[in-house]
């Protein structure tokens, strides 16, 4: 008896030993108008149910398609209903919008067209068009927080399978849980901030080894144009209704959710370093990585919240 007890125990351990792990499935697609890459440890392939899950949100906040809740809204549709993810998201941008003094506003949209960013620009805007259209806040684009939200809901579907170590990603902006399929935290790479309108040079400043959060990274090398000899960049000052102008080059921000890095990173290349820094002494759930010129030696310079030194590489 106790001879095949042994061996019952042998060979359950024999079995154990030769199971292999669950594998990682990879899925990467267009979405928001850009490509999206989803890791994660499971028996089956999610990417039908993710793409359902994305198309909800593209639904709620598309700014290129007619039927979605914010193009009815903006187009003065008074019989839309305004869902629990809508309503999710316009609070959020709502308290970000609160508690950086109006830096991150999404009803900055005119202002960025204006400035020939979205659309094509023929001229400059003069003073008193921008003075007209800082009066005109009835037009809503969750451009700046649409794709960290896209990740939170990748997530929260992956989460709801039991999933435990996944990567998100659509478009630069990530959430990340458990480990990779190293058995490591997941490494994601902070891009150095070189004039890059042709998207072609990915140097990397440094890679963040982190879990169980989520990143996203706000920039103007990507996104600018010259004319009379000055450099325009993307990023609108809600409460001026110019474009910035100060050293910050790139915010990344790590939240514990994607949304909400997503909104900061913006609002923080509204604010610049200094700025950046005082909300982020208001914040301490949140944490960034800022890269700015050194105005004394013209070279990059990086600023990061302390805790961050033991995440890089």
């Amino acid at each position: 008896m106790m001879r095949r007890i042994a061996f019952l125990f042998l060979t359950v351990a024999l079995l154990a030993g030769c199971s292999k792990p669950m594998p990682f499935q990879q899925n990467s697609n267009f979405v928001f108008g850009t490509i999206y890459h989803i890791t994660y440890q499971y028996g089956d392939d999610l990417q039908k149910e993710i793409e359902a899950e994305l198309m909800k949100v593209d639904g709620e906040f598309s700014m290129f398609n007619r039927n979605s809740t914010v193009s009815r809204i903006n187009a003065g549709d008074s019989t839309v209903a305004r869902s629990e993810m809508f309503n999710e998201v316009l609070t959020l941008a709502q308290m970000v919008n609160k508690e950086t003094e109006g830096a991150f506003d999404i009803t900055v949209a005119p202002l960025v067209n204006a400035w020939g960013f979205g659309f094509k620009h023929e001229q400059l805007p003069t003073d008193e068009q921008v003075d007209s259209l800082l009066k005109i806040r009835n037009q809503m684009d969750f451009s700046a927080i649409a794709k960290g939200y896209g990740c939170d809901v990748v997530a929260r579907l992956l989460a709801s399978k039991g999933i435990e170590n996944f990567m998100v990603e659509i478009g630069g902006e990530v959430v990340v849980s458990g480990h990779n399929d190293k058995e490591q935290p997941w490494h994601i790479g902070v891009n150095k901030p070189v004039d890059d309108t042709a998207h072609v040079d990915t140097e990397l400043q440094t890679v963040l080894s982190i879990t169980d959060h989520a990143m996203a990274t706000s920039g103007n090398y990507r996104n600018f144009y010259y004319q009379g000899g000055k450099k325009y960049a993307h990023t609108i000052d809600p409460r001026s209704g110019y474009p910035v102008q100060h050293s910050l080059l790139s915010a990344t921000v790590i939240a514990d959710d994607c949304a909400t890095a997503d909104a900061y990173a913006t609002s923080f290349m509204v604010l610049g370093v200094d700025g950046a820094k005082e909300v982020l002494a208001r914040h301490h759930e949140l944490m960034a990585y800022l890269i700015y010129v050194d105005e004394a030696t013209g070279q990059l310079a990086v600023w990061r919240s302390p805790e961050l030194e033991d995440y890089e590489q």
